[in-house]
């Protein structure tokens, strides 16, 4: 008995106590199990099943097709005016109309919203008022997330055909963080859709490129 006493002194000494080591933490899911670059650790509950599309701002500078006119309010505070605010290629117009906002070759925004027409603005405009910021601002029906909710990108599952996005695209989108400062044209979002800014389209052709994609099957860490 005396000896068994001894062994224990001994190893509380060595071990700082006697008895079971404690186990290790629990790996987290997505670290070894998940390829390397789809995974996002986050401490954050996940909702899994999100659509993810992205939305620009489309630059005139890179559209040469014919110009159309376009009607509209020729500042911020005015809804579905008819002042002329000049003529525009009518690629950069649809765009416009698509996407929400589009820098001119003057350097001033023509945005759209569905309730108040086009209007000229001095910034690329989300409906509560503010500034669209590349990589931070994202749309959602007002219903599913509301205005001011943040959220990252844990997870970019598959593009529409299937296949893994591209590496770096991932990767940027899961880096940022994003706030629900806009929401959908009705119609439009659903209740696992968000739509993340990327900024301005960055030459001709923009929406063939890589980073105009739609992904489904996301995961998304929210609050």
């Amino acid at each position: 008995m005396l000896d068994r006493v001894r062994a224990c002194l001994l190893l509380l000494v060595l071990l700082a106590g006697c008895g079971t080591a404690p186990a290790p933490p629990p790996v987290s899911s997505g670290s070894a199990a998940t390829a390397p670059g789809t995974f996002r650790s986050t401490s954050r509950p996940l909702s899994t099943g999100w659509k993810i599309t992205v939305y620009y701002t489309a630059v005139e500078e890179f559209h040469h097709d014919d110009p159309v006119p376009v009607t509209g309010c020729p500042r911020l505070d005015c809804e579905n005016g008819d002042d002329h605010l000049g003529e525009y290629p009518e690629s950069f117009v649809n765009a416009v109309e698509a996407e929400g906002t589009g820098k001119t070759l003057s350097g001033r925004f023509l945005n759209w919203s569905y309730d108040t027409g086009f209007w000229l603005d001095d910034a690329p405009r989300a409906s509560d008022g503010g500034s669209l910021t590349p990589f931070v601002s994202a749309a959602a029906d007002p219903g599913v997330l509301p205005q001011g909710t943040g959220f990252t990108i844990a997870d970019c599952g598959r593009q529409e055909d299937g296949s893994a996005p591209p590496a770096a695209v991932c990767a940027r989108l899961r880096k940022a963080e994003w706030r629900i400062s806009d929401e959908f044209t009705p119609g439009l979002g659903g209740s696992r859709h968000v739509d993340a800014y990327i900024g301005p389209e960055t030459g001709p052709g923009f929406t063939e490129s890589e980073w105009y994609l739609t992904l489904e099957n996301a995961k998304l860490a929210v609050g």
